[in-house]
């Protein structure tokens, strides 16, 4: 079986969720090419792709903690976008699987070959919370990276067709009372000052302007780097970060109390923040406000969540070729998590409707 992998390349989270899959297809003896586009500047090195293709795509630019709508329509080539699609030739594989990369979605729907889509982004094609969505991004969540099959990804299934995160498994996992922040939207300009002014607290933040490890009092600076992101993760006490879904997931996993800052304009991170919040699963920070941070620094540790390993689960049904139940595949992997006493109430509360449907689901308070 063969098997091509379509990511894309704007933000860390859809990497790292295709890392985990990739490698668990793999070890299933299970041939996998890797596609990547949206990716601005240097593509990364990940051990786990091999040698991948790398196509422009399409990229979502961000300015000062909100999508940048101008730059992103300037840097959008639709000449080259058509031209990519038509020569992608899909004819040596048999599955296509996409993580929100729309060159490859695109070709497959040309050429005919099966698609499933495994990502965030596929959960908001289902009946499910959101917030400041509206008609535009819903076509554009729509037909961005249009595939035959959609497999939603989120941390509640919402009755839906969707499966719990894609999650590494950390070991070894402590608290030196050091808080990690990872805000990649954010100016490191205002980061800076807001972090050194807590000085009763230490603050380790990764940020792609970083280039070299330094010390700013209170604050160790770090360049972007995985192990070491993930050393710091296992060892900290709390993640302040962007509300994307992937490290969300991770701190969850690890047990670190959680403050997400969402990145305005971007309907998803603004949706994942209200909903992690109602589910009692993190705080918001709608600004980098001092205030903000000081109330969640004296917040007590958070209880874990556990997952199973999906990705193992994914790619055993992949290669067995069971995987066309969406439905069932996901019931039993939900059936295997455990969340913590308060958000398994909030959760009963949310689900307690047999007909789970638009109105039943506004329970979750997705308005602010």
């Amino acid at each position: 079986m063969r098997i091509l992998y379509g990511v894309q390349g704007t933000g860390n989270g859809h990497i790292t969720r295709a890392r985990l899959l990739c490698s668990a297809l793999k070890k299933q003896g299970i041939e996998v090419d890797v596609l990547m586009s949206g990716r601005v500047g240097q593509a990364p090195k990940v051990e786990e792709f091999g040698e991948y293709k790398s196509l422009k795509g399409i990229s979502f630019h961000h300015q000062g903690g909100k999508v940048d709508k101008w730059a992103t329509f300037k840097d959008l080539s639709l000449k080259q976008f058509r031209k990519d699609i038509a020569e992608l030739d899909l004819s040596g594989y048999d599955l296509l699987i996409n993580d929100f990369e729309p060159v490859s979605a695109w070709a497959a729907k040309k050429q005919g070959l099966t698609s499933i889509s495994i990502s965030h982004q596929a959960a908001f094609l289902h009946d499910i919370p959101t917030k400041e969505m509206g008609l535009w991004n819903r076509l554009l969540v729509r037909n961005f990276a249009p595939c035959e099959h959609n497999l939603g990804v989120h941390w509640c299934d919402f009755k839906q067709t969707i499966v719990p995160p894609l999650v590494e498994k950390l070991d070894e996992l402590s608290n030196n009372g050091k808080i990690l922040v990872y805000l990649p939207f954010e100016s490191l300009e205002q980061i800076r000052p807001l972090l050194t002014r807590f000085t009763g607290h230490q603050f380790v933040c990764f940020h792609p302007e970083i280039k070299q490890a330094a010390i700013d009092e209170n604050l160790e600076l770090q360049p972007i780097h995985r192990e070491n992101f993930l050393e710091n993760l296992r060892s900290c006490a709390g993640v302040f970060c962007n509300a994307g879904f992937e490290l969300p997931s991770e701190a969850m996993a690890a047990g670190k109390k959680l403050l997400v800052k969402p990145l305005f304009g971007q309907f998803e991170q603004v949706t994942n923040a209200y909903t992690l919040q109602s589910l009692g699963l993190a705080h918001i920070a709608e600004s980098l406000e001092p205030y903000i941070l000081d109330s969640w620094l004296q917040l007590d540790q958070s209880e874990p969540v556990y997952y199973p390993d999906v990705a193992e689960l994914l790619a055993g049904h992949i290669r067995n070729n069971t995987w066309q139940d969406l439905g069932a595949m996901a019931r039993s992997m939900w059936q295997q998590v455990s969340y913590p006493a308060a958000s398994q109430l909030l959760m009963a509360n949310i689900m307690s409707d047999s007909t789970v449907s638009a109105e039943s689901l506004t329970k979750i308070k997705v308005s602010g």
